[in-house]
């Protein structure tokens, strides 16, 4: 289980990486909101460290300044070890989906495990341009919607997709769906 006090640690680790990363790109809060589409009030929140923002807010504030996802969570050292129930969770709405960045951000890759719940399904917005995801089903199976195209993927399968458009992951059986992904930026 998950310490409070370390998610709190967190939150305000993403509030202070936003604001340090939005200051330095020249961005008020206000010109930054109305660019990803996220309430002013909700930006002061995170940069407080008072709120905890969903995976699909911290995607829009990463595309919005053109950063990796981890780049918020700024997790570096010389070894690291991502243990199962260990680490941090990003949850979609209703915890429908939860991602563990596996690692900080590595240059232009991105590493996650991935839980989709039994029979719901995860609509990701379009990453910034350039984006290229990696993912592979570890247990389960998958279904991947991408421009009105569906790919059914069985354990141990995997795919590459450009991930600057909206696509939807699709857990249609009764079974916990456990992806790996890698997430590939451009320069």
């Amino acid at each position: 289980m998950e310490n409070p006090l370390e998610e709190k640690n967190v939150g305000k680790r993403i509030g202070a990486n936003l604001r340090k990363f939005r200051v330095n790109q020249g961005l008020s809060i206000e010109a930054l909101a109305k660019q990803i589409g996220v309430s002013k009030l909700t930006l002061i929140k995170i940069e407080h460290g008072e709120a905890n923002p969903t995976l699909s807010v911290i995607w829009k504030i990463a595309n919005g300044l053109s950063l990796p996802i981890t780049a918020l969570l700024s997790v570096e050292s010389d070894v690291a070890i991502a243990r199962k129930k260990e680490g941090l969770k990003l949850n979609s709405v209703n915890d429908v989906f939860v991602v563990e960045p596996l690692f900080g951000s590595h240059g232009l890759i991105e590493l996650y495990r991935g839980y989709l719940q039994p029979g719901e399904e995860y609509h990701s917005e379009a990453h910034q341009a350039g984006v290229v995801e990696f993912v592979t089903v570890m247990s389960g199976v998958l279904a991947l919607e991408i421009d009105g195209e569906r790919y059914d993927l069985e354990e141990f399968e995997s795919v590459r997709f450009r991930g600057d458009r909206p696509h939807t992951y699709i857990n249609p059986s009764p079974s916990l769906t456990v992806l790996h992904f890698v997430i590939s930026y451009r320069n």
